[in-house]
């Protein structure tokens, strides 16, 4: 039992390690690729700290959402381990199933972001959030992050439920409770 929990804690390190790295690149590229407006790249390179503080608020948030995601990757992995000869799949299979739900959570994010934003954009469109971000608006850079924040806080939840209805689950053994 003690071997299975070590195993277990050192999968899930290991993963929150390449989760990490992969979240943080991935997420930057598609913000970065995404914006309109102008480019995101270039002003934080001119060191546009409103730009900055949104496109790293975006980051952390991004990283949240996956985080709910590997919890039910974890979850599948302990139950596999626990119950090998009791497993209806291959180890092939549930690593597909875990990139599923990873590949779904970090979709979910960057959807909720972007629709958060998008949406934020349009109810103040005469604030044009865009061009004052360019122009280095603090606080547009600040009322942009808390944005994205608010919308974390409420969607990052479902998250874990919504990819566990989407992406299958492994089945571990049955409990018999009468004959």
């Amino acid at each position: 039992m003690f071997m299975i929990r070590v195993l277990v804690s050192l999968f899930e390190f290991v993963l929150a390690v390449v989760m990490s790295g992969g979240v943080i690149y991935a997420t930057y590229r598609v913000f970065i690729k995404a914006n309109p407006d102008f480019d995101m790249q270039a002003e934080i390179k001119k060191g546009n700290i409103a730009v900055g503080l949104l496109v790293s608020t975006i980051l952390i948030c991004a990283s949240v959402f996956v985080e709910k995601g590997m919890a039910s990757v974890v979850h599948m992995f302990r139950l596999y381990i626990s119950m090998p000869a009791q497993a209806p799949i291959s180890g092939w299979q549930l690593v597909l199933i875990g990139l599923g739900h990873l590949a779904i959570s970090l979709l979910l994010a960057v959807l909720t972001i972007s629709l958060t934003l998008r949406l934020f954009g349009r109810l103040t469109a005469e604030m044009q959030e865009g061009k004052e971000l360019e122009k280095g608006n603090l606080a547009v850079g600040l009322l942009l992050s808390s944005v994205v924040i608010v919308a974390t806080f409420y969607v990052s939840g479902g998250v874990s439920a919504l990819s566990k209805a989407l992406v299958p689950q492994p089945s571990i053994g049955r409990i018999e409770i009468q004959k």
